[in-house]
Order: C-alpha cells, then structure tokens, then sequence
C-alpha cells in the first residue's frame, strides 16, 4: 500500500515538474514585443539593427502630415493613456506619463532674485514691493509649455533582422521607437529621448486610427494608407546607426567625423542587403 502511493505521488511530483517545464518553454518560444512572431527554433538568422529616421525627409514626409504627425498620434495617445513609454529599448521598465510630460516640457529661463522678498524690490518695508507699493499682488505661476509634435522630426527604429528557415524567408521585425528631441530644438545642442514605444502597441494603436494614422499619399489623395501598413511595407528612409555587436559601439562613436559615419552607415546597409542576396546561393 505504502509503495503504491510512494509511487503515486512520484508520478504527480514529476508530471507537475514536466508540466512546469513545458509552461516555461512556450514562454520562452516567441518574442513577446512582436506584431508576426516568429518562433525562436525557427530562426536560422537574427541581427538586430537600429536606425535613424527624420520625418523631415522628402520620403517620410508621408509621416508627419499636417495635424496628422506621428508624433501627434504618439503624444495624445499617451496623454488618454492608451498607450504607455518605455524608459529605454529593452522595453523592460515602464515610464510614467509624469515623467513622459516632463521629458516633453520646454526649458524656461526663471529669474533668480527678481521678486524675491529678501530686499530691494519684493520687500515689506513699505517701498515699491511693500504693503502700500506695487508688489502687493500675489506674483502669477509661470505657464507650461511643452515642445510641438512638429518639432519632434527624429524617431529612432529598432528591428530585428530574422531568416525563418521554415519559410524561407527573410523578415524586419519592428521592436520599437524611440522619440527624439533634435539638438537643435535643445539649449545644450545634444539630442534628448523623451521616450521609448513598443513597436507592437504602436501598430495596434495606428490599425485603431484608420481615419487619423494615415500615411499621406502625395501621388494618388484617394489611396492613403495606414502607418501600421506603411512600416510594413517600409515606405520609411532611415539610415543604420547601429548594427548589434560586442561592445554595443554606435557607427558615430568609431567615425572620426560626420562624413565618415554616414559612409560607414552605407557600408553596413550594403552588408545586410548583400546578406539578404547572398541567401540563395545557398
């Protein structure tokens, strides 16, 4: 009797180990943040790449139509909280929509002792800034403002670039986008990330907006077409900056100069199309 519920049990303890196990491995199949996932052992092939988009390009134009900015649909739909940023990349810790605002606040140039009640002016003494002067109103709360969606003209891509061995096919798998300030919109002159997006809860959100996330048609007004589908389709122009490595060095950081990082930023682009073709030789 002992031996048969010894036995008992061993099954239990290994069918809910095995079970367990199995939880962890279809977890562990697919890559969360992608909108056509691919799974894991079926990818002969992956390099992650990063790229630099201005939507100021004759090319992405289409993007950043008049009130119909991507940057726009970004903005407010983090604002009605339909969607939520990332502190970086990985997509591993969540920004608040605090801190995504704050990011988004203009710098302002306060006065340090001008109204201050210390002295001079701002007093109590009964001069200009006293009970009797002109000081007695309460001094007003300096307005917030915040930079436009058409100053935001930078995005920066991350996508992975995947061979399905199973179809045979080579796939740019969209992780996400970051939103920059250029520098020239920046006191400092360096260009500031307000915030990063999941590509996947962009997408949901563009298919949402059929009659707003329009990519404008400049040839044919009647066929525009929806962002989630212009990425799709890559009607987008924006240059490698960073092509997965080792030491995570950016193609800016080993360039002596702009000229430099630009040829650099060609020769990796060449590279991978030349990956692509070389694919069926094989």
């Amino acid at each position: 009797m002992k031996k048969a519920l010894i036995g008992s049990l061993i099954l239990f303890l290994v069918g809910f180990v095995s079970f367990e196990t199995l939880a962890q491995e279809e977890k562990l199949t697919y890559n969360e943040h992608s909108v056509y996932p691919i799974p894991f052992a079926n990818q002969m092939y992956n390099r992650t790449v990063w790229r630099r988009m201005d939507l100021k390009e004759k090319q992405n134009r289409p993007f950043f139509s008049t009130s119909n900015e991507i940057t726009r649909i970004i903005i407010d739909a983090v604002k009605d909280g339909l969607i939520y940023p990332y502190e970086d990349d990985s997509l591993n810790k969540r920004m608040s929509k605090e801190q995504f605002l704050e990011n988004l606040k203009l710098p302002t140039d306060e006065p340090d002792d001008f109204g201050s009640t210390d002295a001079g002016f701002g007093d109590d003494s009964g001069g200009w800034g006293g009970d009797a002067g002109w000081g007695d109103e309460e001094k007003a709360a300096p307005t917030v403002q915040y930079y436009d969606a058409t100053q935001l003209n930078i995005l920066r891509l991350k996508e992975d670039m995947i061979f399905d061995k199973v179809r045979s096919r080579l796939y740019w798998d969209m992780q996400s986008i970051e939103m920059i300030i250029p520098a020239t919109e920046v006191a400092t002159g360096i260009e500031k990330s307000v915030g990063v997006f999941s590509y996947k809860d962009l997408e949901q959100l563009f298919r949402s907006m059929p009659d707003k996330a329009i990519w404008y048609n400049r040839q044919n007004s009647a066929h525009h077409r929806n962002m989630a589908d212009a990425f799709l389709l890559r009607l987008f122009s924006a240059r490698v900056v960073k092509v997965s490595n080792p030491r995570n060095d950016w193609i800016q950081d080993l360039a002596p100069d702009q000229k430099s990082a630009l040829y650099s930023s060609q020769q990796e682009e060449y590279k991978l199309i030349e990956y692509e073709h070389n694919l069926w030789e094989y």
